[in-house]
């Protein structure tokens, strides 16, 4: 599996780490990546664009 780098604030990736340990993930990656493939899945339920921003708007993510 091909594999990309994302840049994060180091405070928020400690408390990734630690979470991801506390919750028995094998790796901080392991733990961000189901988290993001839960946050997509729920987007990809959107029929529109519109609805796309709305939920977006809904999670904090745009304002």
């Amino acid at each position: 599996m091909a594999s990309v780098k994302v840049k994060i604030d180091k405070d928020l990736f400690d408390k990734i780490k630690k979470l991801a340990e506390m919750s028995g993930y094998s790796s901080a990656d392991e733990f961000v990546a189901h988290c993001l493939e839960k946050e997509v899945a729920k987007l990809e339920e959107a029929d529109s664009e519109e609805e796309i921003k709305k939920k977006l708007k809904g999670l904090g993510y745009l304002s």
